[in-house]
């Protein structure tokens, strides 16, 4: 019933408002165009803009047919991507750092979905000294993490500030040792909150631990310690947690960067379209 061509006019037209602007925006005529919208209203049986001398306005048929148009055109594209090999397609093993999931990464991956429908993600959440273990050793393909000290590799993501949470009912005195929740194993945040604790000389021992940020959490939420992690923590549904008091006189963690990176620094195929979605959209998961 309706030609691909007449529906990429069409929906030309609806964007610029102008039959010769949307003429210009294809590379054709605005008689082509006026020709294409003539014979697009003829398949319908209605009219599809109300115009004048001034103005061009879809009609309330035409704001039906534009929003149908977008998704008919569209997959007609993906499926001629699809066909001529241009679509990334293959399986990609991303590996993102635990704290990733209290960001928007869903909205990231359904992103992923819609850009590239042929690709398939193999998701690994971890601790990041696993993720760039895995990745060395060939097991990842991407890691979407914190950046390891004194590893230059990957594209910078975000920034983020390092907070001291613990349960809002924590009393934490100034000369008290501090009680800390953190990973049993080396990680960026246990590290970092340990030698910040040194370099102040302020005693420290570990009340709680666990393999996962979930763990993590439920020691802090139960008023255990005190742990270096995200702000997003605070904002997670059900949370008491919250920034320790200058009272505390606890020092400074400083920032940690977010990157993203593959096996060699030159990426191809699906996984350097995931890669550059990370670049693109990465940023605005923090959001």
């Amino acid at each position: 019933m309706f030609d691909l061509n007449q529906l990429r006019t069409f929906l030309a037209v609806a964007d610029a408002r102008h039959f010769t602007a949307a003429g210009a925006a294809l590379g054709i005529s605005q008689s082509t165009v006026s020709q294409h919208i003539r014979r697009l209203e003829a398949a319908c049986g209605r009219q599809l803009f109300e115009r004048d001398t001034h103005t061009v306005v879809l009609t309330a048929d035409g704001t039906v047919l534009a929003e149908l148009a977008r998704d008919i055109v569209g997959l007609s594209r993906q499926a001629a991507d699809y066909f001529t090999d241009s679509a990334p397609r293959g399986r990609v093993r991303l590996g993102v750092s635990d704290d990733l999931t209290l960001t928007r990464l869903a909205d990231l991956l359904r992103d992923v979905g819609r850009a590239n429908p042929t690709l398939s993600v193999e998701l690994t959440v971890g601790l990041t000294s696993l993720l760039y273990q895995k990745l060395d050793a060939g097991r990842l393909d991407l890691v979407f993490a914190k950046r390891q000290p004194g590893d230059d590799r990957g594209t910078l993501i975000h920034r983020e500030r390092l907070a001291w949470l613990a349960h809002r009912d924590l009393a934490l005195g100034a000369d008290e040792a501090v009680p800390l929740v953190l990973y049993p194993n080396a990680s960026i945040t246990s590290t970092l909150a340990m030698e910040a604790l040194n370099g102040a000389r302020r005693p420290w021992f570990v009340a709680c631990s666990s393999e996962t940020l979930a763990g993590l959490r439920a020691g802090a939420q139960a008023g255990l310690g005190v742990m270096a992690q995200s702000p997003l923590l605070m904002r997670a549904p059900g949370s008491d947690l919250v920034e320790v008091d200058d009272r505390a006189a606890l020092p400074p963690l400083g920032e940690v960067e977010f990157v993203v990176l593959g096996r060699s620094r030159r990426l191809q195929g699906a996984p350097s379209a995931l890669a550059d979605l990370i670049i693109k959209k990465g940023p605005g998961l923090w959001a």
